[in-house]
């Protein structure tokens, strides 16, 4: 299973940066490259329940993820279903003195010809990842 940490210092507010990074019903719209189709399927309070379509360099998961928000601290994303259920994605937000500093830990659970070609290195899901919080970095600093 692949397990890796990023972090990455924004030029925006903590509370507009939470908003980009957790807003998934957004997703779509905001990085269509990243997530070619988002359907939420249930909201309870900061719980909720969202179909993705997620595209990670050349791969494409199609998971049901349970999104978990504390505004604007943390965001967690537990996959319940799909191509990697049992991953877990952690966003915490730190507010800085002139913008944000996000740190990101994610943990996949490859199945299969998946898990076999992260072995040997085929996939370097950190630096695709990397390019996803790129790309809302641009758009939180806009």
């Amino acid at each position: 299973m692949p397990k890796f940490s990023l972090e990455k210092i924004i030029n925006a507010n903590r509370d507009d940066v939470f908003e980009i990074f957790s807003n998934f019903e957004n997703y779509q719209k905001l990085v269509p490259q990243h997530f070619p189709s988002v359907r939420t399927r249930s909201i309870r309070d900061n719980v909720s329940v969202v179909e993705e379509h997620i595209l990670l360099g050349d791969i494409e998961f199609l998971i049901m993820a349970k999104h978990v928000s504390k505004p604007p601290i943390t965001h967690d994303v537990f996959v319940i279903g799909g191509d990697v259920k049992g991953s877990h994605i952690r966003q915490e937000f730190i507010e800085l003195e002139k913008g944000t500093k996000i740190l990101v830990d994610v943990d996949l659970n490859l199945k299969g010809k998946l898990k076999i070609s992260s072995m040997f290195g085929r996939n370097s899901f950190r630096h695709d990842y990397s390019k996803i919080i790129d790309d809302f970095a641009k758009i939180a600093e806009n």
